[in-house]
Formats: C-alpha cells, sequence, structure tokens
C-alpha cells in the first residue's frame, strides 16, 4: 500500500498532473476515433499535445523540483506521447482506410517508427543541447489538423492519399538523421496558438 501512495504522490508535481490530463485527453480521442467521430478524436489528441508542451514550460518553472518527480514525469511524458502522438495516428489511419491491409501497414510503421523514435530520444538526448535528431512525433498532429481543416473542400479519396501519404512521410522522417531545432520563444507560442484554434475549429465543426 505504501509504494502505490508513493507512485500516486507523484502526480501532485504540477507538471506531471499536466501530464496526466494531456493522457486522459489522449485517451478521449481514442475513444473518439473508435465510434469514428475523427475531427472531435483528433481536436481532444491536439489538447493532449497542448499538455506536453505546456508541462515541459512547468517543470523548467518548477522551483525545487523533485529529482525522482523529474525522472517520473519524462517516463510518463514518454508513455503519454506514444499514445496521443504515435498510437492515436495509427488508429485514426485504420478507422479512415476502412481497416484495409495498406493501412495495417502503415499504422505498423507509426507506431514502430514512434516506439523508436521515443527511445532513441529517451537514452540519448538532444543533440549537442539544441536539436532533436529526427523530426519530433509532435509534429504529426498538426500536420493531420491542417490537413482535417481543408478536408471539406477536397474529394475523399485525395483527403485520404494526402493523409496516408503525409504520416508515411513523418514515419521516415521521425527515424532519419535530420536535425531539428527544440521549439522555443515565439515559435512555440505560435505552434500552441494554432493547436488550441484548429482544436476549437475541429470540435464544433465534428459536434454539428
Amino acid at each position: 500500500m505504501r509504494s502505490q501512495t508513493l507512485m500516486v504522490s507523484y502526480l501532485r508535481d504540477p507538471a506531471n498532473a499536466i501530464t496526466a490530463v494531456g493522457l486522459c485527453f489522449a485517451l478521449l480521442a481514442l475513444y473518439y476515433v473508435h465510434i469514428g467521430q475523427l475531427e472531435v478524436a483528433l481536436a481532444a489528441a491536439l489538447w493532449a499535445l497542448i499538455a506536453d508542451h505546456v508541462d515541459g514550460i512547468v517543470a523548467a518553472r518548477t522551483r525545487n523540483r523533485r529529482q525522482n518527480a523529474g525522472a517520473i514525469g519524462k517516463q510518463l511524458d514518454s508513455f503519454t506521447d506514444l499514445i496521443s502522438d504515435s498510437v492515436f495516428p495509427a488508429m485514426l489511419v485504420l478507422q479512415l482506410n476502412g481497416a484495409s491491409l495498406l493501412s495495417l501497414g502503415l499504422a505498423g510503421l507509426l507506431l514502430l517508427a514512434g516506439a523508436l523514435r521515443l527511445s532513441y530520444f529517451n537514452t540519448f538526448g538532444l543533440s549537442g543541447g539544441q536539436h532533436f535528431t529526427g523530426v519530433p512525433l509532435s509534429y504529426d498532429l498538426p500536420a493531420l489538423a491542417l490537413l482535417f481543416l481543408f478536408r471539406p473542400w477536397l474529394e475523399a479519396q485525395l483527403f485520404q492519399a494526402l493523409v496516408n501519404s503525409s504520416l508515411l512521410l513523418l514515419a521516415v522522417l521521425h527515424v532519419s538523421s535530420l536535425l531539428v531545432p527544440k521549439a522555443r520563444g515565439v515559435y512555440l507560442g505560435g505552434i500552441i496558438a494554432f493547436t488550441v484554434a484548429s482544436s476549437v475549429a475541429l470540435f464544433i465543426r465534428g459536434m454539428q
């Protein structure tokens, strides 16, 4: 009973609590993609992404943060990223393509690339303390949001092809040697602003 209490106590850490909220949004995203409400599902996944950005900011500004809380938070953050940025896009592909063999292969590739990308980052961290090696998984959801925002003006087959090809390209870039600068300052603020605005727009459309 004591070990369970100790584990739960790490959620009192502000950054870890935000990560846990992001995990709840990721669960909502999986639920809505399962019942076929893809716009609402993506809106929920985008809020998981927002939590992922905010928890890092909060962690950096938390004074006297316990070392163990940071270590637990790192692992919790990785699991949440895998679900929201890898499992969710894989499930969306399966739902969008009618669970075809092609979509199954793409979904498997997304999961493998996501797991390998996170494992590499957890082992080696940032390159030179400034750059990610390979495109971060967090790029997938904004790319999907942009495509879904234009969905009403695209033919169904074209939209499906764009989603599949974009995610295939991102899966390859996730495990590439491309150096991507870490988002900071105005750039990070712009990403968060776009994520919030697109999630609201997609949620409203999905609920109509």
